[in-house]
């Protein structure tokens, strides 16, 4: 398992990005928000959309590739 957080910014296509605490793109602190550990990000961007339905999510292409949309 790994723990998720996402950026507090979106992307150019208005998506908040998905990131695992040892991604090397994390944002810092001040500008991300957890979203908890889970067992894939598939998992921790579904639990992301249920918490926060006004945003979109999607995964960091480093970090969460198979959940990265571009």
């Amino acid at each position: 398992m790994s723990y998720y957080y996402f950026n507090n910014n979106t992307d150019e296509h208005g998506y908040h990005e998905v990131h695992t605490e040892n991604c090397t793109f994390l944002p810092s602190p001040s500008n991300r928000t957890p979203i908890g550990y889970y067992e894939n990000c598939k998992v921790a961007i579904l639990a992301a959309r249920i918490a926060y339905p006004n945003k979109k999510f999607d995964g960091c292409y480093f970090c969460c590739r198979e959940c990265h949309k571009g």
